[in-house]
């Protein structure tokens, strides 16, 4: 580490709502819910809240979590309302507004919460989660013209762009998704602990190639709310702070020409390289990660984006062990978005919180003194991380 650094925000509280794969509630029934558990978590009133940022996902309506929660919840003079939308990215953002926003000294306490409802019947399946068209060419309607539908259909391309590039292989896609597994075993809040084998990933069958089944995430019906505010505040309150210390952003946008290759050089380079520097740390002092892993490639493409291998190993180093329980560098401790859940960037914030605090049980990791959490919006279009720890100052 280059310098010390001492933290002026922390989450102070981490809510849910139920999650179920079957219909449980509305939205904005969720997000009160996970808001209220939240609140109590860090031992405060509703009353006490002044903040309050909104996410929903990109498939949801703007009235199934509107600007109106606030009086749901019995919330007055708000210093700071907003509903966000950097796709998948919005929840990392949220946070980094609400820190910024606590420094800076327009609130106390901000709320910030992400639900979604993607399954909408008994026999609903994932799929409908990412069933729009995502533009990647700047043609209009081409893509949906072509049948190229979906998030699973432009991550399959980034993939394939990287095994070109690099030799990465399916193998590897799979040494990740085992690895997460490996992890959701641990944890009782998954949702997928079956143990797996490699022959059980090569055997389960393609979405889009080189997307098998289990490379994808699993949505579920459900809402997470977090507490910002003060460092000073959240020392005093009944749960072990979580101290944010470094954020960044990054977005490249497309330019449609060739060589540009936005499937394997992405803003999360920049993101990654203003929150280590915002940190006064280097990319070797990270000691776990919670990446936002919609699909097995995000997570190894994370990996070399946030420099924690080179450039084109991110499969190697995960064949190699050094993101599963037991390795060098642990990877999504919870199962992420694979074998836990995908209620997108709220599932690796959560993860980081239960991880700081010290409150994994099985799964816990001894180093959790620097923790990376990332989001990522679009098709590797839109990044942000936070660099959060137990410790208020790093040395």
């Amino acid at each position: 580490m280059k310098k010390k650094t001492r933290a002026r925000a922390a989450i102070a509280g981490l809510g849910f709502s139920a999650m179920s794969r079957q219909p449980i509630g509305t939205i904005r029934e969720l997000a009160a819910t996970a808001v209220a558990a939240a609140a109590a978590d860090a031992g405060l009133r509703l009353q006490d809240i002044d903040g309050l940022l909104l996410n929903k996902s990109p498939t949801a309506e703007p009235e199934e979590l509107p600007l109106r929660l606030q009086n749901d919840l019995g919330l007055r003079d708000l210093g700071l309302l907003a509903a966000m939308d950097s796709e998948g990215s919005t929840a990392v953002q949220m946070v980094q507004y609400a820190a910024m926003a606590v420094r800076e000294g327009l609130v106390k306490s901000v709320a910030c919460v992400f639900a979604d409802t993607p399954l909408k019947g008994p026999r609903a399946g994932g799929g409908d989660a990412f069933a729009l068209a995502m533009p990647l060419t700047g043609v209009e309607g081409w893509e949906a013209q072509q049948g190229f539908l979906g998030a699973t259909a432009a991550y399959a391309l980034a993939a394939r762009r990287h095994m070109a590039l690099y030799g990465s292989t399916a193998e590897q896609l799979g040494a990740y998704a085992l690895a997460c597994r490996q992890w959701a075993a641990l944890n009782p809040q998954a949702f997928l602990r079956k143990p797996m084998t490699m022959d059980d990933y090569l055997a389960s069958p393609f979405v889009v190639e080189p997307f098998r089944v289990f490379d994808c995430c699993f949505p579920v019906n459900g809402a997470v709310a977090l507490i910002i505010t003060s460092a000073d505040r959240a020392v005093d309150g009944p749960q072990p702070p979580v101290f944010i210390h470094g954020m960044g952003q990054g977005h490249r946008g497309r330019s449609g020409l060739s060589g540009d290759d936005p499937e394997v050089f992405t803003g999360a380079i920049q993101a990654g390289q203003i929150a280590y520097r915002s940190a006064g740390v280097n990319a070797s002092d990270v000691t776990q990660c919670q990446f936002y892993d919609a699909f097995s490639y995000a997570g190894i493409l994370g990996l070399e984006a946030y420099g924690l291998c080179p450039r084109g190993e991110g499969g190697a180093f995960v064949a190699q062990g050094h993101t599963a329980p037991g390795g060098k560098l642990p990877v999504n401790t919870g199962g992420g978005h694979l074998s836990g859940f995908y209620l997108q960037g709220m599932t690796p914030l959560s993860e980081a919180v239960i991880q700081a605090r010290g409150a994994g049980g099985a799964r816990q990791v001894v180093r959790n003194d620097l923790i990376l959490v990332t989001g990522n919006g679009g098709c590797l279009d839109y990044h942000t991380c936070v660099l959060v720890s137990p410790h208020r100052t790093l040395a």
